[in-house]
């Protein structure tokens, strides 16, 4: 049954990296698209991670530390992103 579990997540996680690179080809800003792919590129991949978490216990140390680091990257990329874009060019 664990088996399943993460096999499902790991399907889950490969949806949401296809899920977000479709955006990619939309008429939106390169914000939005940005975005977009950002989060379901980390939700994919804290998936996938979640489901060899289930699959192969005996290296939790190591999965959780990636969750946690996957986490606080593209948490902090998003900021500087966000923080890049509202400058607009402004070199007062």
């Amino acid at each position: 049954m664990i088996n399943v579990f993460g096999y499902l997540c790991i399907a889950v996680g490969i949806t949401f990296w296809f899920w977000g690179t479709w955006p990619l080809l939309g008429d939106r800003t390169v914000l939005f698209k940005l975005h977009s792919l950002s989060v379901a590129d980390t939700l994919g991949s804290m998936s996938i991670i979640v489901g060899l978490l289930l699959k192969i216990p005996r290296e939790w140390p190591l999965l959780v530390l990636a969750l946690i680091s996957l986490a606080i990257w593209n948490t902090i990329l998003g900021y500087v992103l966000a923080y890049c874009s509202s400058s607009g060019g402004n070199d007062d």
